[in-house]
């Protein structure tokens, strides 16, 4: 993969960039721009992913999200195995457009992570001392929204380890 904006306008200018009305995402080295997912309805962050160009173009033009799995090499259209769908409610690119946030509306149970939670963010780590929060993740969630296995199969997980 490249890093360069195929299909989208150039950068110029730190002005431009910033300021300008021209779409200029800056991809990184492997060609990808980090995407975050909130709810549209309560503002829960509901994943972190990657985008690549071709991903980018494919979610404005049909207005469901569309990621690029670094694990399978290859851009997904969320939801298209499980149903459940990512309809952009409104899509924003930060000051420097390196990073996009996706407002959206979850089709189906509403959950967006491919282990049966609502959000990929299931688990939160205490703070205070580093030795006591390795073992310690505690489960914000507790009951997950579907069963990975009767949608996927036993399909890879598709997560990097």
């Amino acid at each position: 993969m490249s890093g360069q904006n195929t299909g989208f306008g150039p950068r110029i200018s730190i002005e431009q960039v910033e300021e300008g009305k021209t779409l200029a995402p800056k991809f990184d080295q492997n060609g990808l721009i980090p995407v975050v997912t909130t709810d549209a309805k309560t503002g829960e962050l509901l994943m972190h992913g990657y985008m690549n160009a071709a991903a980018l173009a494919k979610t404005i033009e049909t207005a469901e999200a569309h990621y690029y799995s670094r694990s399978r090499k290859a851009v997904w259209h969320k939801g298209a195995t499980s149903g459940l769908t990512q309809k952009i409610v409104e899509m924003r690119i930060d000051d420097d457009q390196d990073s996009v946030w996706l407002r959206v509306d979850v089709a189906g149970s509403g959950a967006s992570c491919h282990v049966g939670y609502r959000s990929c963010f299931y688990r939160s780590i205490p703070l205070g001392d580093v030795a006591k929060a390795v073992d310690n993740l505690k489960f914000e969630e507790t009951e997950k929204t579907f069963d990975p296995k009767a949608v996927y199969g036993d399909a890879p997980n598709p997560t990097q380890l």
